[in-house]
């Protein structure tokens, strides 16, 4: 299983889900690869949807 969090701060984002224990494997550009603690693949990348998508449809953590 691969998952993609697309975001509007890709650092934020990322530091979240290293706090929650994946690990950060690799960068490409503005895009980065973590690994969950399950040992799942997911990469946590720039906004690309259409930005008024984006804010209605956005889940935002606390």
């Amino acid at each position: 299983m691969h998952l993609d969090f697309e975001t509007d701060d890709v650092a934020a984002e990322t530091a979240r889900l290293i706090a929650l224990g994946a690990q950060e494997v690799s960068q490409w550009q503005e895009c980065r690869v973590l690994r969950a603690p399950g040992g799942h693949l997911l990469c946590v990348l720039p906004t690309e949807s259409d930005p008024d998508v984006f804010r209605e449809q956005a889940t935002r953590w606390p």
